[in-house]
């Protein structure tokens, strides 16, 4: 920035309002999110997983955060069908030529978590030479999956060629082992470019407590971050992370009564506001620099 190295401390954004719910779309539902993700101490969000309201990115110039801003190109979509690229290619153009003089946007996302196959490659490949012509000042990202080798997470998705900046998602400790895994979890990137960890995290019932080892507890989340910020210190390559998320947000599929409710609850804050203990473990990482690098250098 400036000139000058630096590590994205960031978080996942929905454009979802706190306390009344529904989309954000007002100055004051911005306000609220982004003042939020300055609060814990983040340089940077990611607003997952399509363009937001320009609300949201006037507030962040103001508040001077960075911004990932992604077109919802996600998951096994139609990527042999002509008409879906087309559309995708519009979204795209819309979206830089809505946003491209906001400064406070520096990465323009491809997709998120999308199949690894030849087609797909094509599809996104076509889409991120798209967005070098209209906007060639910017970098380029997407949100890759990871394979794994037993403890070994593996980033050799060929998708990574046409990216300026890897986008990597991971939920070591929820959806896979327990968040002590993270500690002998290594990882080996096949490209020499800087790497953001897009996702990662955890879920938990805002107020719920009890040890550590019990799931959808404020303590299981902590302790999930307390480990994957020390797997992550580990990433020589790794430039910046926005774990999965800022705020608790409706989703329908999320239906464990008395938990989920209608909501997917890996928010380090819930939807009324209720910081949760794992906000207080990233927020004393980021406010006292102690995750991540800023010095590494990548050729070109």
């Amino acid at each position: 920035m400036n000139g000058k190295p630096i590590f994205l401390r960031g978080v996942c954004v929905h454009a979802e309002a706190p306390y009344r719910g529904g989309r954000a779309y007002s100055s004051k539902d911005a306000e609220t999110l982004l003042g939020w993700a300055k609060e814990l101490g983040a340089n940077y969000v990611r607003l997952a997983h399509y363009p937001h309201d320009e609300s949201m990115l006037r507030a962040a110039d103001r508040k001077g955060l960075l911004v990932w801003s992604e077109i919802p190109v996600y998951w096994a979509i139609q990527f042999d069908n002509q008409m879906v690229l087309a559309k995708a290619e519009r979204q795209l153009e819309e979206e830089i030529g809505t946003s491209r003089n906001h400064a406070s946007i520096i990465l323009w996302s491809m997709a998120n978590e999308t199949p690894n196959n030849e087609i797909r490659t094509h599809f996104i490949e076509t889409l991120a030479q798209q967005a070098r012509t209209l906007d060639p000042t910017r970098l380029i990202t997407a949100a890759l999956l990871v394979r794994s080798e037993g403890h070994l997470k593996i980033v050799d998705d060929p998708l990574g060629k046409a990216l300026d900046v890897i986008g990597t998602n991971e939920y070591v400790g929820w959806y896979e082992q327990t968040p002590a895994g993270a500690d002998t979890t290594d990882w080996r990137i096949d490209y020499n470019k800087p790497v953001i960890m897009s996702e990662f995290g955890g879920g938990a019932k805002a107020g719920r407590h009890g040890p550590a080892s019990e799931r959808w507890t404020e303590e299981y989340q902590a302790d999930i971050y307390r480990h994957q910020l020390g797997m992550l210190n580990r990433i020589p390559q790794l430039r910046g992370m926005s774990p999965w998320i800022l705020m608790d947000f409706r989703s329908p599929t999320r239906n464990l009564a008395g938990t989920q409710d209608g909501y997917n609850r890996k928010g380090l804050i819930s939807e009324q506001g209720q910081k949760k203990a794992a906000f207080f473990v990233l927020q004393r990482a980021y406010l006292n620099n102690t995750v991540g690098k800023s010095g590494i250098d990548f050729p070109d």
